[in-house]
């Protein structure tokens, strides 16, 4: 029987998140798109996920004028977006009038497809979402987020389906973020899904341990409908099979795609040229690596973590960072890792690893995860973990979402005079900080991306911590120059490396610390930590917030302060009971690993 497969290419989106951490600018995309609009595609891949962030964090772009600019560059093909249910694009869940305000402006800009999934497979999170692209009169695509554990099993995963079938949805999709799928596996589970269920059924499989082709295959033998591939200069890898090897692959079959392999070919040579231009951020893990099927690390996320252990000159550690995520993640039931809980996952086994001391400091994402705020975890979690993490906290069993009132009106009146529209009302809401910074930027016109190097330059050195580096013009004897530190490593034997920028081009240089001052007016160069009274760090961050003054009383355990790493917040505690006697550091400082930061007398 012939069945024509149908493609999602993810070029414009995932590829480049997994390969390049997520840096493709628009610029880029817009010359290819009248070849792309020609290809026939069921839809393309172009926004959500780790875009948005990227766009305003990195590129100084703003996420929504992307989307409006493609849209009019393909009039004639879908445009697909992931969504990551209640969590929307940021990483905490949203009331449900932003949800509903947010899929409605990115179907009224453009999105015609929503792939949309939960974190820890939690159908009570998509319903809004799934209510929301109906009332739009788009396409609602219910996701599995594959996984493996002990309690992900094929007939869970189809009663997921169901749940979502019953809720509207008018696809399914298999999100195997990590490339955990095996051949025989995706089989035996696309095959029950289509005898237990009526909606068509997408593959969307990472080929991190190089099976994705193959699962592809052993998918449409048992009744997948449809496969997502990228372009072959963006393929493989972390990313997805190459869309041009799996039409050849299926051509003259009772499975043909109908696509045209020269001009795909064309697109994919593009591709190829554009590709070098971001050569600072390819990914460290471009061939298979099978070590997914034991670490279950998906590609963005790999490179995520080499790019944030490089910031701490821990690259070496990569290892037992992956050895310690499976560890972390039974600890807190199996939960799948895909945003947010790969970065929750990633992050804690990341603090684990450099403290040397598993729970030292667990991250408040932890201890919401460990409440319910996340949702239902898929299996049971380790009791003494969540004790320590929550102590006495009612642990919720609702739908997160019911306990947050709504929103939309409160994130206006804080986005204030620099939100033009409800679009920039929107990107506020989804990061607060950065959002606030990119909009400001706008409004003043000093947007300014982060550089690329040239194509044959050096391999570009860790960017400071918000991804933009810090600009100096210096003038010697009439002579201007530019000078960007673009990061700084962890100070070892009184030294500390800087990375930088000189009109353009990258230097590493090694200073001893000279006395800087930062927002608390304290000397950047603060003393070590050498007893227990001394409140420290294990990981370098920016201050989010001080919780105690000079004077004040402190119990063992108590947080003084909160810091941000890796995009995730945790507590510092105090170690000792007594009297804080000295505060360093201020809201906004910038700290290092075994800096004193507060000072507490027994």
């Amino acid at each position: 029987m012939s069945k024509r497969i149908t493609i999602t290419d993810t070029v414009l989106r995932d590829a480049h998140q997994s390969l390049l951490a997520t840096r493709m600018r628009t610029e880029d995309m817009l010359p290819i798109c009248p070849k792309l609009d020609q290809v026939g595609y069921w839809s393309l891949e172009v926004w959500g996920g780790a875009t948005f962030d990227a766009c305003i964090r990195f590129l100084k772009e703003d996420p929504w004028e992307r989307l409006r600019q493609l849209r009019e560059a393909l009039p004639n093909t879908r445009l697909q977006m992931l969504l990551r249910g209640q969590n929307l694009l940021g990483y905490r869940h949203y009331s449900d009038d932003v949800v509903r305000a947010f899929v409605n402006k990115a179907a009224a800009n453009g999105i015609d497809v929503f792939r949309i999934f939960d974190a820890m497979n939690d159908v009570r999170n998509l319903r809004t979402s799934i209510e929301a692209v109906k009332a739009a009169g788009k396409h609602a695509q219910g996701t599995i987020a594959y996984t493996t554990s002990p309690v992900h099993t094929v007939e869970a995963f189809v009663a997921q389906a169901k749940q979502m079938e019953a809720m509207g949805c008018d696809s399914l999709a298999i999100k195997d973020m990590a490339g955990l799928l095996t051949p025989f596996a995706t089989g035996e589970l696309v095959k029950a899904l289509k005898s237990e269920q009526s909606l068509p059924v997408y593959i969307h499989s990472h080929d991190t341990a190089g099976l994705a082709a193959m699962c592809q295959i052993k998918a449409i033998e048992n009744g997948a409908d449809h496969i997502d591939t990228a372009i072959s200069s963006l393929a493989w890898g972390t990313s997805h099979p190459g869309t041009e090897s799996m039409v050849a692959a299926l051509k003259g079959t009772p499975y043909d795609t109908g696509l045209d392999l020269q001009l795909l070919q064309e697109i994919g040579m593009y591709f190829h040229e554009v590709r070098k231009k971001y050569h600072q951020f390819e990914s460290e893990f471009t061939g298979v690596d099978t070590r997914v099927q034991v670490n279950q690390v998906p590609g963005g996320m790999m490179s995520n973590l080499a790019n944030q252990l490089k910031e701490q000159n821990a690259l070496n550690r990569i290892q037992e960072v992956f050895e310690e995520i499976p560890r972390v993640r039974e600890d807190l039931g199996f939960p799948p890792l895909v945003t947010p809980t790969s970065q929750i996952v990633g992050t804690q086994a990341v603090f684990n690893v450099l403290a040397g001391e598993r729970y030292k400091t667990i991250t408040n994402e932890v201890k919401l995860y460990l409440q319910g705020r996340y949702g239902k975890a898929p299996g049971p979690i380790n009791q003494d973990l969540q004790r320590r993490a929550i102590g006495n906290e009612q642990v919720i069993d609702v739908r997160p979402a019911d306990l947050i009132q709504p929103e939309m009106d409160k994130l206006r009146a804080e986005a204030g005079s620099i939100a033009s529209s409800e679009e920039d009302v929107l990107t506020y809401a989804m990061f607060p900080d950065i959002g606030r910074k990119f909009l400001e930027e706008r409004a003043a016109g000093t947007l300014k991306p982060e550089e690329l190097l040239p194509q044959t330059g050096e391999q570009a050195k860790p960017m400071s911590e918000d991804g933009v580096p810090t600009e100096f013009i210096i003038d010697v004897h009439g002579e201007s120059y530019r000078v960007d530190i673009t990061g700084v490593s962890v100070k070892s034997t009184g030294k500390r490396h800087f990375y930088l920028s000189l009109d353009g081009m990258p230097e590493e240089a090694v200073f001893e610390p000279l006395n800087t001052f930062t927002a608390s007016g304290e000397s950047g160069q603060r003393r070590q930590a050498s007893h227990p009274g001394h409140v420290t760090t294990s990981m370098p961050g920016n201050v989010v917030e001080v919780l105690v003054a000079v004077g004040d009383s402190v119990k063992a355990g108590q947080a003084v302060l909160v810091s941000e790493a890796m995009k995730m917040e945790s507590e510092i505690q105090a170690a000792i009971a007594g009297t804080v006697k000295a505060v360093h550091v201020a809201k906004g400082d910038r700290v290092n690993p075994g800096e004193i930061l507060i000072e507490i007398e027994a």
